[in-house]
């Protein structure tokens, strides 16, 4: 059953046929909401009780209890034909909470957001067409249960603010096509309940002296001034008051609608659906006419564009990775070693993942960063040195390069000289990504997340704060301290939906089913349909070196630790994986000696956050066919870990702890031939 949402007027919730869903009581209505409000992110439980309760002095003992049974309530009413014991689709339970899973046009307040964009690149008739159809979706004020909610008050008030651009950009559309009687009743009640809009003021003064009646357009410039005045103590704007000045001299661009190039009454049928739009499109517009062509500012203004254009969400990030190397090849053209330091010390975004997305660019910035370190004049500044270092530390990561590790200790070193807090964040990143040279590492990795979380704090670098608690997530799984990784899930997860991070969301939930993996659910299959759900997450996500191959991998790991063979079908894409799945996949087969084969040919395992799990997945197979030199390497490697889950420090997977593995490759050696 598809269920669609509304709260552009009280919350709402219909079925597939149009009809109501009951939602019970005004809590389970609350419920409801507050998850509608974090837009598909996780809501604590903790978090939950806060915000119901938020009047009380302190919430009920059985507060956790009760929004539970809320929760368990709402899954009835929105799946009613779900079977028992299956998972929830919809309102799913993640890590210590709850999120609602609902497809971006089943809400009416995103297909609204939309709308409205898309308006704006429309040619008039349509873009009226599509504004008349996307106000008509609102049903009273938004979220309009729970006015007095402070976990609403934002999203009701961002909410309000596009609906009053949208309705002043029907008005400027109205005007745009020769409608302007039918714009005026609109636009008189609009300012009427909103004076304060010098924009809803400038339409209705045109409206009407398009229609003919110029005295009620001067009264109107009159009234606003007035009201201005009284409710802001602000004078009109310099549009309203040029706008008057031409209705007195019967300005002849006044009498039609002119085209937009030369409408500067008109604003409102370009302008964008809200206020932090609206001053991007004015800055940018300023931006391009003020700096020349060609100019060199031009090329450090985008690597920031493209810094921030990589977190906000999958399509920014591969968008950002493609033009990044553009800008560095751009400004090695241009000779300035200098400049060419600067655009790709820039590129400063937190990275968690140890394997590269683009092997290719990842060399081809490694080997520009090089070129520009010898390049760079004596006199140049140690911080652009340290970046471009920082930089080597983070695009080698994984090569097995010994130029990484010392590229990451001589950005670290410089930024601790110059006390630079930005610039030790990007150098603890590399340190970070070059702390993978043996097993067992765990521990050293959480030490630098820590210190990532607490710089980031105190000097208000969100992002890197985001990075330092996943890095603590990994390590404290690794360390089988899920207690203390949960805590980091949900601090990043805060960060994440306090600054629109949306990709922080894939690591914590795959964390999340990790967690239910080693702690949780007995049940394989239950865990191996919440791998798939996650496994969603990554489609769209912009990161193939985390996605490609990840999920056979998580499912090989749980049916091993179910005592299950590894998975047959041939069609699997085992991507990177490949030579450490395939021994075991031809023991499933029952092809030891192919297996033995495979083995023999076996790399060692890059040296990332998944070394463990490969070298127990090559140590299992090696126990299955007696290959004793496997085995004996494996033990060698996987000893310094004993103390960790294999694979946990992922984050994502774990083959359960690498003591298990030790015993038996022991026990193994030990046993005659």
């Amino acid at each position: 059953m598809e269920v669609a949402f509304g709260v552009l007027g009280p919350v709402a919730a219909w079925d597939g046929t149009g009809d109501t869903i009951a939602l019970k009581g005004p809590r389970h209505r609350a419920v409801l909401a507050r998850l509608l409000v974090a837009r598909r992110r996780v809501v604590p439980v903790t978090r939950l009780v806060d915000d119901l309760w938020a009047g009380q002095d302190e919430p009920p003992a059985d507060a956790v209890g009760a929004v539970r049974t809320f929760v368990a309530a709402l899954r009835r009413a929105l799946e009613p034909e779900r079977p028992p014991r299956t998972p929830a689709r919809l309102l799913v339970t993640e890590g210590p909470g709850y999120a609602l899973r609902a497809e971006p046009e089943a809400v009416d307040a995103w297909r609204f957001e939309r709308a409205v964009t898309a308006a704006a690149t429309l040619p008039a008739a349509h873009a009226l067409n599509h504004l008349e159809e996307a106000l008509s979706w609102w049903r009273g004020p938004a979220y309009a249960d729970f006015g007095d909610e402070t976990w609403a008050r934002a999203e009701r008030s961002r909410l309000t603010e596009l609906r009053l651009h949208a309705v002043e950009r029907r008005a400027g559309t109205q005007l745009a096509l020769g409608q302007a009687a039918e714009a005026v009743p609109d636009l008189d009640a609009h300012v009427a309940e909103h004076p304060w809009r010098e924009d809803a003021w400038r339409l209705l003064t045109l409206a009407l002296y398009r229609t003919g009646r110029q005295g009620d357009a001067l009264a109107v410039l009159r009234r606003a001034r007035t009201l201005l005045v009284e409710q802001l103590g602000a004078d009109p704007g310099p549009t309203l008051r040029r706008l008057e000045a031409d209705i007195l001299d019967h300005a002849a661009h006044l009498d039609h609608p002119p085209s937009l190039a030369h409408a500067p009454y008109l604003t409102p049928v370009s302008d964008p659906s809200g206020p932090a739009d609206r001053v991007w499109a004015e800055a940018t517009a300023a931006y391009d006419r003020t700096v020349a062509s060609g100019a060199r500012a031009r090329l450090e203004s985008t690597v920031g564009l493209l810094r921030n254009l990589a977190v906000t969400g999958g399509g920014g990030l591969e968008a950002a990775r493609r033009h990044r190397l553009a800008a560095i090849t751009a400004a090695r053209e241009l000779g300035d070693p200098e400049l060419t330091a600067r655009v790709i010390g820039a590129y400063d975004v937190p990275a968690i993942w140890t394997r590269v997305d683009d092997p290719q660019q990842a060399a081809d910035t490694v080997a520009a960063a090089e070129h520009t370190l010898a390049a760079l004049p004596p006199q140049a500044h140690l911080a652009a040195r340290a970046r471009l270092l920082a930089t080597i530390a983070l695009e080698s990561r994984g090569t097995r390069s010994a130029r990484g590790p010392q590229a990451a200790r001589q950005a670290e070193d410089i930024a601790r000289r110059l006390n630079d807090p930005a610039l030790l964040a990007f150098a603890l990143n590399g340190t970070f990504m070059q702390t993978f040279h043996r097993a067992g590492l765990a521990p050293q990795r959480d030490e630098i997340g820590a210190e990532l979380v607490a710089l980031s704090t105190r000097h208000g670098m969100a992002t890197y704060e985001v990075l330092g608690h996943l890095i603590r997530l990994q390590s404290r799984g690794a360390l089988a301290d899920f207690t203390g990784a949960d805590e980091h899930a949900a601090a990043a997860d805060r960060l994440a939906e306090r600054h629109e991070l949306p990709l922080v969301g894939v690591f914590t939930e795959w964390y999340r089913v990790l967690r239910l993996s080693a702690t949780g659910s007995p049940h394989a299959p239950e865990v191996a349909t919440a791998y798939r759900h996650a496994a969603l997450r990554l489609d769209g996500a912009g990161m193939p070196g985390l996605e490609h191959g990840l999920l056979p991998l998580a499912l090989l790991c749980l049916r091993l630790r179910s005592g299950q063979p590894a998975q047959t079908d041939e069609h699997l894409d085992w991507g990177p994986y490949e030579p450490w799945a395939r021994p075991l996949v031809l023991l499933a087969h029952d092809r030891p000696a192919d297996a033995k084969a495979a083995l023999d040919a076996l790399p060692d395992p890059p040296r990332d956050l998944l070394f463990e799990a490969l070298w127990c997945l090559a140590a299992r197979a090696a126990i299955a066919v007696d290959d004793r030199a496997t085995m004996e390497r494996a033990l060698a490697e996987l000893t310094p870990a004993a103390a960790e889950l294999a694979g946990a420090g992922s984050g994502l997977l774990t083959l359960g702890p690498v003591a298990w593995y030790l015993d038996d490759l022991a026990l193994a050696l030990r046993s005659p031939r």
